[in-house]
C-alpha cells in the first residue's frame, strides 16, 4: 500500500505550452514520473497525444516521464495556414528539439507512432542523434509516403484522400472508415466518439501537406549508431506486411517487437505487451547513454 502510495504521488499530469518552429505554440502533456528517464510520445497523421492515454495510467507511467505533444495543427496546438509549414521536414523536426530544449529532456527515448515515427527520421536528419538516446517506432515505414509502392499496398479504405475533401461530411465518413482500418478489432462506441472528434480538430488542408510530404528523411535512421525498435501489429492494414519488412531489411541492427492480432496501434490494442517491451528497450537504451556506448 505504501509503495502504491507513492506512486501516486510522484505521478504528474500537467501541460506545457512550447514554442517550435515559426513561433508555433504546441500543447504539450506530461504524465509519468517526474524523475524518471524520458520518453517523448510522438503521435500519428490526424491524431492527438491522447493517442497515448493508456500509457498515461499504465506501467510506464509508473517508471518514465511520458511527454506526449500535440503535433502543429493537430489537437490544441496552433494551426496556422501555409502549406510550408507542414510540408516539408524542418518544422516538425525543429518542434521536437524546442520540445527537448524547453522541458529540459536529457536525451530522450523518441517513441514515434505512424507519422510519428516519420517526425523522429526528420528529427534525426536535421538535428542528428547526439541529444536522444535511441528512437522507436510504432506502424512506420522508412518507405516515403507517397512511394507508389506504399499507394499500391493500402486498401480505399486507408487511403483517406477524403479526410481533407471540403465537404464535412465526406470528412467525416472518411474519417471513421481510416480509424476502424486502424485497428483490428472493433472500437468501443464511446473510444470510436472520442477518436472521431480529436481527428476532425486537424484541418483538411493540414492532413493534405502533412500527409503527402516527401521530406527525404527515409535513410535517417540507417546511419544511427544508437539503438532502434520497431514495433508492428501483425493483423496491420496501414502499414502493410511489405513495408513493415523493408523497414526491418533497411535497419538490420534494430530490435523489432511484434504483435499478434493488433493492428495499427499496438500500443492501444495490447497495451501491457506493448509497455513492457518498450520499458526493456528503454532501459537498455538508457543505460547505454549512462555507459556513453552508441551501439
Amino acid at each position: 500500500m505504501g509503495d502504491r502510495n507513492v506512486s501516486e504521488h510522484k505521478n504528474t499530469k500537467r501541460t506545457h505550452t512550447v514554442i517550435g518552429y515559426g513561433g508555433v505554440k504546441l500543447h504539450v502533456r506530461e504524465a509519468g514520473n517526474p524523475d524518471g528517464p524520458p520518453l517523448l510520445l510522438i503521435h500519428g497523421w490526424s491524431q492527438h497525444h491522447l493517442s497515448w492515454s493508456k500509457q498515461f495510467v499504465g506501467q510506464l507511467a509508473k517508471r518514465f516521464r511520458l511527454i506526449a505533444p500535440d503535433l502543429r495543427g493537430h489537437g490544441a496546438s496552433d494551426k496556422p495556414d501555409g502549406t510550408h509549414l507542414y510540408d516539408c521536414a524542418a518544422p516538425w523536426a525543429d518542434d521536437i528539439q524546442a520540445i527537448i530544449r524547453t522541458l529540459e529532456l536529457d536525451k530522450p527515448l523518441l517513441v514515434g507512432w505512424s507519422m510519428g515515427g516519420r517526425v523522429a527520421m526528420e528529427y534525426v536528419s536535421i538535428h542528428s542523434e547526439d541529444n536522444i538516446a535511441g528512437v522507436a517506432i510504432i506502424g512506420t515505414s522508412v518507405m516515403a509516403p507517397g512511394n507508389p509502392e506504399v499507394l499500391a499496398e493500402r486498401s480505399p479504405a486507408i487511403k483517406a484522400e477524403g479526410m481533407y475533401s471540403a465537404d464535412q461530411g465526406v470528412q467525416l465518413t472518411s474519417t471513421i472508415a481510416f480509424l476502424r482500418a486502424c485497428f483490428a478489432a472493433p472500437l468501443s462506441k464511446q473510444d470510436l466518439a472520442i477518436m472521431t472528434g480529436f481527428n476532425m480538430l486537424v484541418p483538411p488542408h493540414i492532413r493534405k501537406a502533412s500527409r503527402l510530404r516527401d521530406s527525404g528523411c527515409d535513410k535517417a535512421l540507417q546511419t544511427m549508431t544508437k539503438p532502434i525498435a520497431i514495433f508492428w501489429g501483425e493483423a496491420e492494414k496501414v502499414c502493410s506486411r511489405a513495408m513493415f519488412d523493408a523497414t526491418i531489411v533497411a535497419l538490420p541492427n534494430a530490435t523489432t517487437f511484434t504483435y499478434p492480432g493488433a493492428g495499427h496501434a499496438p500500443f492501444w490494442e495490447r497495451p501491457d505487451a506493448f509497455d513492457t517491451d518498450l520499458a526493456s528497450f528503454a532501459d537498455n537504451a538508457f543505460t547505454r547513454v549512462a555507459q556513453g556506448t552508441a551501439a
